[in-house]
């Protein structure tokens, strides 16, 4: 067979956000902001012997860290998405750096509550004023970089059905839609700076009431609790991101609408298989059974209008009716 003949049936595996780019750009604007601030806040808390200062510098260490990771995962995946060397492209870098950057955030967290539970048995001495000036400054970065990344968190498709059956379960789309389209790399950039802006508030308050009741046991205190905040969103993220790489089953109420629309006629439905390839991106592999079998096109067009769906294989085995009532 001649590969001209072969050409109109190919397609390609670049199964990246639509934001891809976009993303990247202000991914390593934020890399650079906030490495300078954790210099800052971390000298400063050595200096001024601010735990939660030192706490929410060190935070934003690791969050440097990851939003670097993050920054390199998107480079790595828009140079190599044409690359054979992918069987369904590298839409999953994003998951793996986002799953990487929970997990370094977890230790992280461990070593706030140490450091803050050893503040509670042996106080420091702190020098509030400093302390609570450069923590503004860090709070004013994380907000910076916040809104610069905010765009990306609900950066959907929308699509436009006509389909009387779509209408039936807009809500399930509405619901679940969002699994599919979630950047988790740019989820966990925004997640991280978020968290960090919470922690600087935190931190602020802290030295605000020990300047003015001496409340010096509040500022171990609110790092235990910032401590606490990062393991909490590290968990979620792992779990989301985990789920992605191990090709867990995106939405089910999609895949139940699948199954519903390919068994229609009197097929039958053997094996169907649906994951998440990169964001806004699906793959569905289904096996079906029929007496009076159909080509692969026929099925593919029932699925025609729903969404994400970017690389559908579909399989046909005859069966007689008999076998099938069986």
């Amino acid at each position: 067979m001649h590969r001209e003949t072969i050409d109109p049936w190919r397609h390609d595996h670049r199964f990246l956000g639509s934001s891809h780019d976009r993303h990247e750009r202000r991914t390593w604007i934020v890399v650079a902001l906030t490495a300078a601030t954790m210099v800052a806040e971390i000298a400063a808390g050595l200096a001024f012997g601010s735990m939660a200062l030192l706490a929410d510098g060190l935070h934003m260490a690791t969050h440097a860290g990851a939003l670097a990771l993050s920054g390199i995962a998107y480079a790595l995946a828009r140079r190599w998405a044409d690359s054979a060397r992918f069987s369904f492209g590298t839409g999953k870098f994003g998951d793996l750096a986002a799953w990487s950057s929970a997990l370094v955030l977890l230790l992280a967290a461990l070593g706030i509550a140490v450091e803050s539970t050893w503040r509670l048995v042996e106080p420091a001495p702190i020098r509030f004023d400093e302390a609570i000036a450069v923590a503004v400054v860090g709070l004013l970065v994380n907000l910076a970089s916040a809104a610069l990344l905010h765009d990306g968190i609900g950066d959907h498709h929308h699509h436009d059905h006509d389909d009387d059956h779509h209408h039936e379960h807009e809500t399930d789309h509405a619901r679940h839609g969002r699994h599919a389209h979630r950047d988790h790399n740019i989820a966990a950039a925004y997640a991280h700076v978020v968290t960090d802006a919470a922690t600087s508030v935190a931190a602020i308050l802290a030295l605000l009431a020990g300047r003015i009741w001496n409340w010096i046991w509040l500022d171990a205190v609110v790092g235990l609790l910032a401590g606490g905040l990062v393991a909490a969103w590290a968990a979620s993220l792992l779990r989301r991101s985990g789920a992605a790489l191990l090709d867990c089953v995106p939405d089910p109420d999609l895949a139940a609408r699948i199954r519903a629309r390919l068994e229609e006629n009197g097929d039958r439905v053997a094996d169907l298989h649906l994951w998440r390839l990169g964001p806004g991106h699906l793959a569905l592999v289904v096996s079906i059974v029929s007496d009076a079998p159909a080509e692969p096109d026929r099925y593919k067009a029932r699925l025609r209008d729903l969404p994400d769906l970017s690389h559908v294989t579909i399989e046909v085995h005859p069966c007689a009716r008999r076998r099938l009532a069986a």
